[in-house]
């Protein structure tokens, strides 16, 4: 749902599936413009006479440098979680219309950008509210905790396969393959993130799945979805502000206030566990994820400059090899190592 490219007209089936879901009359003009914006699905805005809709189809290969595979029955997932999602913060997900679980496709409402603005772009642009960060801490502590401890939901989203298709070994374990001095660690951290199911997670919480709207923060993407550990949603998101600040160093005092205040709002909502357990679990893995953007499967695409990649490998390795307790920790110290200034009132680290 963001910047249109070209591509050649849809295939038969993309229509049948609008057809058959009483999205589209037989014969109905219909223009579908392919969206960019991400590896692991296409993508399409399909405009009808008066209206318009957003279709999704998951790929089987994704689209990086990589060898990534992933199972395509993740669209089903991202269905789920988005139907879980609408039931408890109906301004939370777009509209949804249809869902074709055997073509791997689904139709939902198109959300046009004028209103409806990436949170990335804005941030890369240096557009750093901190509000927004507060909403999408508080959006996800309260989806995590509507979620936790909820057995039908630990069933239904039972997707470690999936989950670690996606995220344990493209960032944890292809991570430690590129840094033998560190795969001991960054193993147990996968060990420890397979085997936590406390809540439903999103997997893919990023600025770039998020829109920022006019009643909070719509959330995209869910084809992570898993019942396990929560704390890999907000170490996840926390993770894009922490490397975005490399880039824009204009508002890095924003973008860490940004980490910051979206870490409290979250931890607001924990009930489900003691708030610095799962902190823990969030510090620890915070570093691993900054460390993958830069040498796992999927690198960032903004980082032109190899001083930011050798900057996050030496922040990141020292915060491995001697974890911090709380993510408040690990954003001291960043700001350290960056030489920003830290939290008023919060002294730097040692």
């Amino acid at each position: 749902m963001n910047r249109p490219s070209a591509q050649p007209g849809p295939e038969p089936a993309l229509t049948d599936f609008l057809t058959a879901h009483q999205l589209a009359a037989p014969g109905e003009a219909a223009r579908w413009t392919p969206l960019a914006g991400g590896v692991s699905s296409d993508l399409w805005r399909v405009d009808l006479p008066g209206r318009s809709l957003c279709v999704k189809r998951a790929l089987a290969k994704l689209k990086v440098a990589a060898d990534w595979q992933a199972p395509v029955s993740r669209n089903a997932y991202e269905w789920a979680w988005m139907r879980f999602a609408s039931r408890h913060r109906p301004d939370s997900v777009p509209e949804l219309l249809a869902h074709d679980p055997e073509a791997g496709l689904f139709a939902m409402a198109f959300l046009p950008p004028e209103h409806y603005p990436v949170w990335k772009a804005q941030l890369l642009d240096g557009e750093v509210r901190v509000e927004t960060a507060a909403a999408v801490g508080e959006l996800l502590g309260t989806l995590h905790a509507a979620s936790a401890g909820d057995a039908t939901l630990a069933a239904e989203f039972a997707t470690d396969d999936n989950f670690h298709a996606l995220r344990i070994e493209p960032y944890l374990l292809a991570t430690a393959a590129a840094h033998p001095g560190l795969s001991d660690i960054l193993q147990s951290l996968a060990d420890r993130t397979a085997t936590t199911h406390l809540a439903l997670v999103h997997g893919d919480v990023s600025p770039k799945n998020i829109f920022v709207g006019p009643s909070g923060p719509v959330l995209l993407d869910a084809e992570c979805a898993w019942y396990g550990d929560p704390a890999f949603d907000l170490a996840f998101c926390v993770n894009h502000l922490l490397l975005k600040s490399l880039v824009v160093p204009g508002h890095r005092a924003d973008l860490l206030r940004s980490a910051r205040v979206l870490t409290e709002e979250y931890v607001r909502c924990v009930t489900w566990e003691p708030r610095p357990t799962l902190e823990a679990r969030a510090a620890s893995l915070l570093p691993a994820l900054l460390l993958a953007r830069v040498d796992g499967k999927s690198p960032v695409e903004y980082f032109t400059d190899d001083r930011h990649r050798l900057f996050v490998r030496t922040a990141a390795s020292a915060l491995l090899r001697a974890p911090a307790a709380t993510v408040a920790d690990v954003l001291d110290a960043w700001a350290s190592a960056l030489g920003a200034p830290t939290e008023p009132g919060r002294g730097r680290p040692d």
